[in-house]
């Protein structure tokens, strides 16, 4: 609690105010192309095999959520402390609800990011997906909600999954996993000291340059994430899916379209994540590094 309190206080201060007077609410839903995701439900023509996956989970964090005002500047949304999605600057988006095959889900479901900005006038959107690196390296027995989940806890030194997205496919009856989180920490003492960096943070900057939190939604798609991967098999002798590693292939087109480096190839443009409107229907992709 008096984490939360400080936090707060600073980012008042830091913007010569006392009062952030203007509650907004950033939207997200995920899809699978065109359809809603939803437990128990299967989608076809998924992938570069076309095969048919079924959701098994769908999680993720994200921090640094920021709306762009009319001069370009970005103004952090300070999130409200809800003591269960929202601590502090990190918020997680929970869309499977331990329904079908989200049996290692909860049935309680997130789908924004609610808090308060100064009043102005704002036309875009900016967020991270991941966990600060300071929060994200820290003991999940001793932090209070969100970051006390164990299905998004990971070995000790690389700290959270960032994003857990579960499914099975066709090939892959027994599960695919996409469990993204930094690698390469050290020092890796795994019960002496925390990480002091990470070589791969593999965090995701994303930004929308016209976004109405009003009639907009952050879109995390599925479909557009898998679009270049085979989920009908598993590189032999790697974990069941993509646990980030850059030694695993199956990680290969899921990092480029998240817009992350790996093996060696430079980052490119995420589409992981795209703007949609609830009033016109469009779409517009969102740059990420």
């Amino acid at each position: 609690m008096k984490s939360s309190i400080a936090y707060m206080a600073l980012l008042l201060m830091g913007s010569g105010a006392w009062a952030a007077d203007q509650q907004v609410a950033v939207r997200f839903q995920a899809m699978v192309g065109t359809e809603k995701l939803a437990c128990g439900k299967t989608y076809a023509g998924i992938g570069s095999t076309k095969s048919t996956l079924s959701p098994r989970d769908f999680r993720f964090y994200v921090h640094n959520v920021a709306l762009i005002d009319d001069a370009g500047k970005s103004v952090p949304v300070l999130l409200a402390q809800d003591g269960k999605w929202q601590l502090d600057d990190v918020a997680l988006l929970d869309f499977e609800d331990a329904t079908g095959g989200c049996v290692n889900g909860t049935p309680e479901t997130n789908d924004r990011v609610v808090g308060t900005v100064p009043q102005g006038h704002y036309t875009g959107l900016r967020f991270t997906l991941g966990v600060p690196f300071n929060k994200n390296h820290t003991d999940l027995t001793t932090q209070p909600p969100p970051l006390n989940l164990t299905a998004l806890s990971w070995v000790w030194n690389a700290g959270r999954k960032f994003a857990r997205l579960d499914f099975a496919s066709t090939g892959m009856p027994r599960g695919f996993a996409i469990h993204l989180g930094s690698t390469g920490c050290t020092p890796n003492e795994v019960k002496t000291a925390p990480p002091v960096q990470c070589s791969e943070p593999n965090k995701v900057d994303v930004e929308f340059t016209a976004f109405d939190a009003g009639s907009d939604f952050a879109v995390a798609d599925l479909a557009a994430l898998l679009k270049d991967t085979n989920i009908d098999t598993n590189q032999e002798k790697t974990a069941m899916g993509c646990m980030s590693s850059p030694e695993d292939s199956d990680c290969t087109g899921i990092f480029a379209n998240l817009g992350l480096p790996f093996a060696g190839k430079p980052a490119g443009k995420q589409s992981f994540f795209r703007k949609a409107s609830s009033q016109m229907g469009k779409s517009q992709s969102g740059a990420g590094n």
